[in-house]
């Protein structure tokens, strides 16, 4: 086996998706994250991509200097590693220290650097950098950074910044919420091509909080084979085995009218509101069903992705046409039909999802599912969606919304700058 083909061997090496040893990996990400509660440690990798398709884990992507943070209008690399914190001090110089340190640490990371020394000089030193990423190159990591509704207070003095639509999520019918995975008051996105780059960004990321005493870890998800499309990228599947994020937004344009905040103040504009839910599949009642029950809950046929009313993944889907007998050929319980824009006053958001594992859970079953996060201008888009979804949707038998969040994603800083910093002037 030659250099390039050996993980770790060179910076700039590249795999096929063949070569990546997700479990491995994601043995040594559960473990060292057992600090915070539900984090997932996915044993495969379920990527959309051919199987010969080619991964440059040489490739980076900017901190500073775009409009918008990266990881979101960003090609959507295979793994994720999620992350909540909950605010620990109450002194507003602890908040804008956290949010310049990650910002410097994050550009570091992006560009596959460490933070620090790994291993120091002097005796008995500690490391600043966590070192598990050295010489695996970029990956193509990006870290987006979501501030939520407490960082907008009297309690940090912040009330007047607060963005006009950052609130708490309205109660919708599909929730069964647990604690332990809802919630916080800052929000980490890492996702990378590569599942141990993502966590060390995560790691050596929530390391400066615990120092600084800002900011403690909440919950977690590892996610992996992303499960939804972005723009040039094939369609991937979630853990139900169906294709995921086939009418996903892609071009500029509706990125322009459906993501960006383009009202308020200018340092708020070019931002988005992140929304995230965790969704746990019942994923062995689904394996019981028969598959052409199946594609009529979601509205598509499970192998080729076309709605039932085509033939191509691709094709529009036609929710007027009727059967020989006179029923509609999608159903009105159909996932599809109660999510799309044609019947939801046009509204969009833009989906950049994941699947996740969590093992087994008490019962002996599977505990997976989707971890799904998704980015727009106004929360309500969201939530007209899921409350028609929570609703109908005939899905709901075999999911359970458990966790979820809301938070405000800044635009990118400039180069000299930090993420957030017009908060505090």
């Amino acid at each position: 086996m030659s250099k390039a083909e050996i993980p770790g061997g060179d910076p700039g090496y590249r795999l096929t998706r063949r070569s990546v040893l997700f479990g491995a990996a994601a043995g040594t990400l559960g473990a060292a994250l057992a600090c915070g509660p539900a984090v997932a440690a996915a044993p495969g990798a379920a990527g959309a991509q051919p199987e010969n398709e080619i991964v440059d884990l040489s490739r980076e992507h900017a901190f500073y200097g775009s409009v918008e943070q990266a990881g979101i209008m960003t090609p959507q690399q295979r793994y994720v590693l999620y992350m909540t914190f909950d605010l620990t001090s109450t002194d507003r110089s602890d908040l804008q220290v956290l949010l310049a340190r990650w910002s410097g640490a994050i550009a570091r990371l992006m560009k596959g650097r460490t933070v620090g020394q790994v291993e120091p000089t002097r005796p008995n030193g500690v490391g600043q950098d966590t070192g598990e990423a050295l010489s695996l190159g970029p990956a193509s990591l990006t870290v987006t950074v979501g501030l939520g509704p407490k960082v907008f207070t009297g309690a940090y003095g912040l009330a007047d910044k607060k963005p006009p639509r950052l609130r708490s999520l309205k109660e919708l019918p599909s929730d069964a919420l647990q604690a332990e995975f809802t919630g916080g008051d800052l929000s980490l996105q890492a996702c990378a091509d590569d599942p141990q780059v993502a966590y060390h960004a995560i790691r050596d990321l929530a390391r400066i909080a615990k120092n600084i005493g800002a900011a403690s870890t909440r919950w977690a998800v590892l996610g992996f084979g992303r499960a939804s499309a972005g723009k040039g990228q094939s369609t991937p599947r979630n853990l139900l085995g169906f294709r995921d994020g086939t009418r996903n937004i892609k071009s500029a344009e509706d990125f322009d009218r459906f993501v960006w905040i383009k009202d308020g103040p200018s340092w708020q504009r070019h931002g988005s509101y992140q929304v995230v839910r965790k969704i746990q599949m019942h994923i062995e009642n689904w394996d019981t069903d028969r598959v052409s029950d199946q594609n009529n809950i979601f509205g598509r046929h499970k192998v080729s992705g076309a709605p039932l009313t085509g033939h191509k993944e691709f094709d529009t889907p036609d929710f007027h046409k009727r059967d020989g007998a006179g029923n509609l050929v999608i159903p009105p319980t159909a996932h599809i039909r109660l999510a799309a824009h044609e019947n939801n006053g046009g509204v969009k958001i833009l989906r950049r999802s994941y699947n996740y594992t969590d093992g087994i859970n008490r019962f002996g079953l599977l505990d997976a599912g989707l971890l799904f996060i998704c980015y727009q201008n106004d929360p309500a888009h969201f939530e007209t969606l899921q409350a028609r979804l929570g609703a109908s949707d005939a899905l709901n038998e075999y999911i359970a919304h458990i966790g979820s969040a809301i938070f405000f994603v800044p635009p990118a800083p400039q180069p000299g700058h930090y993420i957030g910093e017009q908060l505090f002037t």
